[in-house]
C-alpha cells in the first residue's frame, strides 16, 4: 500500500502558504475554496502526521481513528478551535494549534467597519441606490446614531477585544468590557470591567469578540439582549455566541437600533429572520479577509506543522 504525503491540507491556502510548506515536507492540499466533504476527508486521513485544518472540519473521534496512530498534529487555520476536539486529541497525543495574533488588526478593523455601517445605515442606504428607487436629501432621511460620547461596551477582552477597546479613542466613546477576569490596567486600554448583566445594560454599542465554548454558546440569549438598553447596536464577530433568532426578533421588535454579524453559527447558512431585517448588516466571515492576514494565518498554521514534525514544540499550541 502506498505512503501518503505526511500532510494533508483540507483547503486552498492563501497565495505563497503551501509552497512554504512543500519547501520541507510532501503535501496533499485539497485545490478548493470548499471544504472537503467529510467521506473524503476521512478516506484522506490514514497514515497522516500532520494536518492542517479549518473551522468546517470536525476533529472528533471518528477523525483520529481514521488519520491512526502516526498523526501528530492538528493546526487549525483560525484563531477558534470549537471544531477541534481538544480533549480527545490530548488522548491521543495529537497537538493542537491555532493562529492567534496575527488576524488581531484585520479583526479589529472588521468591528469597526461594521460598526459604522450599522450605526449610521449604510446598508441600508446602499440598497436604496442600487434599486434605483427615487429619493431626495431631506432632514430626516436615514438618520443613525452619533458616536462621539455613546458607551461601547465589548464582551471578549482578549487581544481583538483589546484592538477594538484602542479603536474606541479615536471616537471619544467611553468603554467598558466583561471578561472572565478583570485584566490588569496595562492592558485594559483604559476600559472599565464589569458583570455581565452591568456591561450590557449600560452599553449603547455592544461588539462580541469573545471565544465560542461550552460556556457562550447562545450567552446572548432573548433574555439577555433584553437587558441592553432600548435602542442599541449589536456587532457579532464570532458566531454561536449571539442567538440569532433572538437577534432578528429584537431587531423586529424594534429594540434594537441595529445589529451586524460577520460569523453565522451554521455557516453559509444564514437565518431568513435575519436577511429580512433593513436594520441587519450582514458579511460572509470577512474578519481577517485581507491579503496580508490570511497570508500570516497560513504560515503561522503550517510553521507549527514545521516545527511539530522537526521534533520542536509548536508555536501556538492550544491546551486541553
Amino acid at each position: 500500500m502506498t505512503t501518503p504525503p505526511p500532510v494533508l491540507v483540507t483547503r486552498r491556502l492563501a497565495p505563497g502558504v503551501i509552497e512554504r510548506l512543500t519547501a520541507h515536507h510532501a503535501a496533499t492540499c485539497h485545490d478548493s475554496d470548499c471544504s472537503m466533504p467529510r467521506p473524503e476527508l476521512l478516506a484522506a486521513l490514514p497514515g497522516r502526521r500532520a494536518v492542517l485544518t479549518t473551522l468546517d472540519d470536525r476533529v472528533d473521534a471518528e477523525f483520529l481513528d481514521a488519520a491512526g496512530p502516526r498523526l501528530r498534529i492538528v493546526a487549525n487555520h483560525a484563531v477558534g478551535y470549537h471544531n477541534v476536539d481538544v480533549a480527545a486529541c490530548a488522548e491521543r497525543g495529537v497537538l493542537v494549534t491555532n493562529t492567534p495574533g496575527v488576524l488581531t488588526t484585520a479583526t479589529a478593523d472588521m468591528a469597526w467597519a461594521l460598526l459604522l455601517a450599522a450605526t449610521r445605515r449604510l446598508g441600508e442606504g446602499e440598497r436604496l441606490l442600487r434599486s434605483g428607487q427615487p429619493w431626495v436629501w431631506a432632514p430626516n432621511f436615514l438618520l443613525g446614531m452619533e458616536l462621539s460620547g455613546t458607551p461601547l461596551g465589548i464582551l471578549g477582552m482578549g487581544r481583538i477585544g483589546q484592538a477594538v477597546a484602542r479603536r474606541a479613542r479615536g471616537f471619544d466613546m467611553p468603554v467598558s468590557y466583561h471578561n472572565r477576569s478583570e485584566l490588569p490596567p496595562e492592558r485594559a486600554e483604559g476600559a472599565r470591567w464589569k458583570p455581565l448583566d452591568e456591561l450590557l445594560a449600560t452599553s449603547t454599542v455592544l461588539v462580541v469578540t469573545c471565544p465560542l465554548g461550552a460556556a457562550t454558546r447562545h450567552l446572548l440569549d432573548a433574555r439577555r439582549l433584553a437587558r441592553l438598553p432600548r435602542g442599541a447596536v449589536v456587532v457579532s464577530m464570532t458566531a454561536g455566541v449571539v442567538d440569532e433568532a433572538a437577534l432578528a426578533a429584537a431587531l423586529e421588535s424594534g429594540a434594537l437600533f441595529a445589529a451586524a454579524v460577520d460569523n453565522f453559527e451554521h455557516e453559509p447558512a444564514v437565518p431568513s429572520a435575519l436577511l429580512a431585517q433593513e436594520r441587519a448588516v450582514l458579511a460572509p466571515h470577512l474578519g481577517s479577509a485581507t491579503v496580508a492576514t490570511r497570508q500570516a494565518m497560513g504560515g503561522l498554521a503550517v510553521d507549527n506543522v514545521l516545527a511539530v514534525l522537526a521534533g520542536d514544540e509548536p508555536l501556538t499550541p492550544v491546551k486541553a
